[in-house]
């Protein structure tokens, strides 16, 4: 294999793992990503008679005259017919244009670089199909020329990142919430099981509950100015009169584009998120009006002055994570909570490997971030653990290394010495075309 391996630490390889909500990326051997923006991008497409296109143009994919908008500060500024589109379908990629898109920008902006002086490690979905996988390697030699490449399955990077090469890991992001077996570095294929009850999920229910309220979701774009309202008096209220909080008085911007309807709800979802992550709450056992009822509300303001105490809802929404029953709008479905996840993945694993991987269950993605998240998971799988199992649950304390924990993995891996003759070099690529990837990445 003249060639093809890469000398010691002078590597410098750069490391992608693209999820449903975010883009990281940043240097191998590094402690936390250079990069972390979202994952959806603004496209406008410039017609020659100055019309405006039709989302179906946009997702025609005939984007020769198509300016992309990418990154936060980009994406939040109200534009004319600037559609928002996600280059991921169910983790795997499904839009290329757009992906190529956020790939120059990421060199372009953050790396300031070119990418043919890096070799490139790259996190994917557990269920990524082979086609997929080809089309990416082709991509990465023939287009961006990279010296050498590796995809890698971003469950085995969040056990690496937690110092396992065996364990079961849980991950709970924007649009599906896992269960992953991994084994000796190797994932499991028969073990994953999938729910969609995740991020997503939760943000819906946000919204049906502010619908019951009667608020209309207001993003900031459109507010010129607000008045705060002063607040009920509370001594004599109760509680029902409480949840009306004190309307809001704002007005709205002059002048403000046209925007399309993706645009518009990709905006109010950056607000449900803020609410979402101040005042979402896991209860310790399952949700129970009483209990609910005497837990300490939160106080949240809304970007346009309506602002309210929030009680036992803080605790009802993210209960649908863990028993569905609960959730609105899926009675007698058949989807399961996070427990159920968890333990259906390792009944469909070997007999003789459970014990490693109840030993260790490793907790990362965005959700698993609520409060109270993990004291909960660890108290169910307490229960449906059989007692010869000795159960241990892996989630790192600070939020940057859970956010991130399949990047972590990855700057490690990279950064190994030991590591360097896995890549596929650029003259392996030639040799050997595309099918290379499924040979040595596993």
């Amino acid at each position: 294999m003249s060639g093809g391996v890469y000398g010691g630490d002078e590597v410098g390889a750069v490391v992608f793992d693209i999820g449903s909500y975010s883009v990281r990326a940043g240097y191998a051997g590094e402690d936390c990503p250079k990069a972390d923006f979202p994952t959806v991008i603004g496209v406008t497409l410039d017609r020659e008679d100055g019309s405006t296109p039709m989302q179906t143009d946009v997702d025609k994919r005939n984007r020769s005259n198509a300016t992309y908008y990418i990154d936060t500060n980009q994406l939040r500024v109200p534009r004319e017919s600037m559609e928002v589109l996600s280059p991921l379908k169910n983790g795997m990629i499904e839009d290329w244009d757009s992906f190529q898109a956020i790939l120059d920008h990421t060199y372009k902006m953050h790396f300031k670089t070119e990418p043919s002086l890096h070799p490139m490690l790259m996190s994917e979905a557990a269920w990524n199909t082979r086609a997929k996988r080809e089309k990416l390697t082709e991509l990465m030699f023939e287009h961006y020329n990279i010296p050498a490449f590796f995809l890698c399955k971003s469950a085995v990077l969040s056990s690496f990142a937690n110092g396992r090469s065996t364990g079961l890991v849980l991950d709970s992001g924007a649009t599906h919430t896992t269960a992953i077996p991994v084994h000796d570095g190797y994932v499991l294929q028969q073990g994953i099981v999938k729910s969609p009850l995740a991020g997503d999920f939760m943000a819906m229910q946000c919204r049906e509950l502010f619908q019951e309220l009667g608020v209309e979701i207001i993003p900031p774009y459109m507010i010129a100015s607000k008045v705060r309202a002063e607040e009920p008096q509370r001594e004599h209220l109760s509680l029902c009169s409480v949840r009306e909080g004190a309307p809001a008085s704002w007005k709205k911007k002059e002048n403000l584009p046209q925007v399309t309807r993706t645009w518009h709800n990709y905006m109010c979802n950056t607000v449900i998120h803020d609410f979402q992550a101040s005042v979402l709450q896991v209860s310790d056992s399952p949700y129970d009006e009483q209990v609910a009822a005497q837990m300490p509300t939160v106080h949240y303001e809304l970007p346009n002055g309506y602002n309210c105490d929030f009680g036992p809802e803080r605790l009802k929404i993210p209960e649908g994570l863990f028993d569905p029953s609960n959730a609105r709008g899926l009675s007698g479905n058949t989807m399961l909570g996070v427990g159920h996840v968890l333990t259906t993945s390792v009944g469909m694993c070997d007999i003789d490997i459970r014990p490693g991987l109840y030993g260790s269950v490793v907790v990362t993605g965005g959700n698993t971030l609520i409060q109270g998240f993990t004291d909960r998971l660890n108290r169910e799988l307490s229960q449906k653990t059989p007692p010869s199992m000795r159960l241990k649950l892996i989630a790192n304390n600070t939020t940057v290394e859970r956010r991130f924990s399949a990047w972590i993995g990855g700057s490690i891996l990279a950064s190994l010495g030991t590591f360097q003759q896995m890549w596929i070099s650029k003259q392996e690529y030639e040799e050997g075309g595309k099918q290379c990837v499924d040979r040595k990445c596993p």
